[in-house]
């Protein structure tokens, strides 16, 4: 691993169907009930919309002339999108549509750790290796298991080694939009240990997939999934509305702890989480609700699960992925939280802002 980076985990909440068939029908947007008392919290940037990326899963890289990328995935033009963190400002593309690494069927989830970057490509069914920061790839892996994978979330657990978590959301009907029955849902979540040799070059070796079967709890509708590993901890949103989309918790070892964000959290899909991780352990997870005009972000502590607080920004709409990168930039001394916004355009929220709109503690603004 490259030691002058830290980890940098992002998970991403994506949508699909399957290669060869029809697309899934386009889900509705959701008017709900603004929570009492959400701050507004003005965005920093908005970044010049692009009409035909639809953007879904974001991650962030610091590169090394202290500049910081933020990586987007483009689902309808098959290839990554990178803005600068502090302005918005585009400065390239990677990419195009095929089968061969460097190409992208549908990319959806986003992950980086170190120099390296992980994309979920919905349609070629795998999860590609990049090196940053020329894109340069390392290999795939996930091909003879996953069917439909969305989200990523990455766990060093040996130096040179990482277990990956993807989500896999493959259903069935002519739209895609039938949930498989409560015996195939076991699969929701695939796991695979990687390891990279002094060289870079990687292995992998599928450890299984996990997912509760009870018709109370099980996941359903899965896309996006973030960790805690000092916690051992899991979240995973179930979108399902027909049931009340949530967050889950389980442990890494894949066994579900029966525990859930308080029912009524969402309004509407609970899209893109990420854990903000502060100083002495503390910490609070940021969520998605993606409802219509506005999104809201709701903000649970990190260990207990409970609300302390939702914010929305001024125009922030329809979000798909989030990213947090809880690290310093030129232009975020405290970190930002950046958020897809209408599939279009990226933008980034100050954390101090939320910090102080929200009455967080001191410990996340050290």
């Amino acid at each position: 691993m490259n030691s002058r980076l830290a980890a940098v985990l992002i998970a991403s909440a994506l949508l699909c169907s399957c290669v060869s068939t029809p697309p899934r029908a386009p889900e509705p947007r959701r008017e709900g009930a603004v929570p009492p008392g959400t701050a507004s919290v003005p965005e920093r940037f908005v970044s010049e919309p692009s009409a035909h990326d639809e953007l879904d899963s974001l991650a962030t890289w610091p590169a090394a002339d202290g500049s910081t990328w933020l990586i987007a995935s483009a689902k309808s033009t098959h290839r990554l999108a990178v803005y600068d963190a502090d302005s918005g400002k585009r400065l390239r593309e990677f990419g195009g549509k095929g089968e061969a690494l460097g190409q992208f069927k549908r990319p959806n989830g986003l992950a980086v750790f170190g120099d390296y970057l992980f994309v979920a490509e919905r349609d070629n069914h795998r999860v590609q290796v990049l090196r940053l920061p020329d894109f340069a790839p390392l290999g795939s892996f996930g091909e003879a298991q996953l069917r439909s994978p969305y989200g990523l979330w990455l766990n060093e657990t040996a130096p040179g080694e990482i277990d990956a978590y993807v989500t896999d959301n493959f259903m069935y009907g002519a739209q895609f939009d039938q949930v498989p029955a409560l015996n195939e849902l076991d699969q929701r979540v695939r796991r695979y240990r990687l390891r990279f040799d002094e060289d870079g070059r990687m292995g992998s070796e599928y450890l299984g997939a996990f997912g509760d079967t009870s018709d109370a709890a099980a996941l359903r509708i899965v896309e996006s999934i973030a960790g805690d590993a000092a916690g051992d901890r899991l979240l995973i949103a179930d979108e399902d509305l027909s049931r009340a989309s949530t967050l889950r918790e389980y442990t890494l070892a894949g066994r579900y702890t029966g525990r859930a964000v308080p029912p009524g959290s969402f309004s509407a899909q609970a899209e893109g989480v990420a854990l903000w991780s502060c100083a002495r352990g503390a910490g609070y997870w940021v969520a998605v609700d993606q409802l219509d005009p506005r999104t809201v972000f709701h903000v649970f502590e990190r260990d207990s699960l409970r609300p302390v607080g939702s914010f929305r920004g001024e125009g922030t709409a329809h979000t798909d992925g989030i990213a947090l990168h809880a690290a310093a930039t030129h232009a975020f001394p405290y970190g930002a939280l950046y958020a897809v916004d209408d599939d279009r355009a990226v933008t980034a929220f100050d954390l101090g802002d939320v910090a102080r709109a929200l009455h967080l503690q001191s410990d996340c603004l050290d």
